[in-house]
């Protein structure tokens, strides 16, 4: 799978742009702040309907304008499809596939897959919780695109949940009356069904990853590994035995229960997915923490590797996004990971000069100043 042809409309600094892309590698070289990250992510959004640099929708669209649109030709095998975003900070996102009527945006999942590495990626092993579940859940996305109608469940839940509970505690605090919590175990349910299909998910990928994870860091760092990825849930170790979706779902129901008082006393809910972590493990030592920065560069690399590979071995090799990585990189780290991804379907490439680009990339080469990109 690779894109064809990139269109953005007010999209962060474009106005409008119109790029065409061919298989293979391609670099967009340029100074800091001229508007070359902007390519890729657009790229990226496409692929996981957000971006690997904000949270939120709203500085994605150009100062002044109302709205964002960002529109790619799209090639499989024989097949072709143009696919459209329309984004609209504040109400709702609209989305387009081969021009047609509108469909939901999360239903363009799947048509662009990439995997992106980009300096934000340092917090997947330094960073907090939320950094790494971000990484899970949008791999596991990429593997079965239905799974954003899940996670999309699974907030809602959360979120109505969490209102619940938050209103018993304000009404406990300023001693009310008992709210009647009869709903609370309704909430439970959906809770515990949609959370156990994410752990399925989550605990599958793990199982799958950590070969890719430990191979793709002896590629990187030679003699530098093993390494481990252990997930942590907060419903307990017992998830890392259960075998079908039912036995996790009891554990989650179970989880639940034991925590009900706290929850009430607390007003938030805690145990289910969206407390749970993923450790990263060095040479039998977590590697926050104890990892050097170029050993935790290795790793964010290894992870971002081992996504690459194992969405290639399914069957849709998605485009590798480098963003700007080559300058971060030691010599010998930035030669490996050269030699790892030159042959892929499609590398997109960002860098502040054309040194930072390695001679094994030789490709396509755009030159991107002040909103303009222009093919050398």
């Amino acid at each position: 799978m690779h894109v064809t042809h990139l269109s953005l409309a007010d999209f962060r600094s474009y106005a409008r742009v119109e790029v065409p892309l061919d298989p293979g590698v391609t670099a967009f070289v340029g100074a800091n702040g001229q508007g070359k990250t902007n390519l890729v992510e657009a790229v990226g959004y496409l692929a996981t309907l957000g971006s690997h640099r904000v949270s939120s929708d709203a500085p994605l669209v150009r100062m002044g304008a109302d709205r964002a649109v960002i529109r790619a030709a799209v090639t499989q095998g024989e097949r072709s499809q143009l696919v459209e975003l329309e984004l609209n900070p504040g109400k709702a996102n609209r989305a387009r596939i081969n021009r047609s009527s509108q469909v939901r945006p999360r239903d363009v999942l799947g048509i662009v897959r990439t995997v992106l590495f980009a300096p934000e990626d340092l917090a997947l092993v330094k960073g907090d919780p939320g950094e790494r579940r971000r990484f899970l859940d949008e791999l596991v996305t990429a593997r079965s695109p239905r799974m954003a109608g899940v996670r999309s469940d699974y907030e809602r839940v959360l979120k109505q949940r969490n209102t619940l509970l938050k209103s018993a505690a304000m009404a406990r605090r300023h001693g009310g009356r008992s709210m009647d919590l009869s709903t609370l175990d309704v909430w439970d349910q959906h809770l515990g069904r949609v959370g156990a299909e994410l752990l399925a998910q989550r605990l599958d990928l793990i199982a799958t990853l950590q070969p890719l994870a430990d191979k793709a860091y002896a590629d990187v760092a030679p003699g530098g590994g093993p390494v481990m990825l252990e997930y942590r849930s907060s419903v307990g170790t017992e998830v890392e035995h259960a075998r079908t979706r039912e036995e996790l779902y009891a554990q989650l129901i179970a989880a639940l229960a034991e925590v009900r008082k706290q929850e009430i006393e607390r007003g938030v809910t805690l145990v289910g997915p969206h407390r749970d972590d993923l450790v990263l493990g060095l040479r039998g030592m977590p590697a926050k923490g104890y990892a050097s920065h170029g050993e935790s560069w290795s790793y964010a690399l290894a992870l971002r590797l081992a996504s690459y590979d194992l969405l290639r071995s399914e069957g849709n090799e998605p485009v590798l996004v480098l963003d700007d990585v080559f300058a971060e990189l030691d010599a010998r780290r930035r030669e490996r990971l050269a030699e790892l991804v030159a042959q892929g379907e499609q590398v997109l490439v960002t860098a502040a000069v054309d040194d930072d680009v390695p001679g094994v990339l030789a490709g396509t080469r755009y030159a991107v100043s002040a909103g303009e990109v222009d093919r050398l």
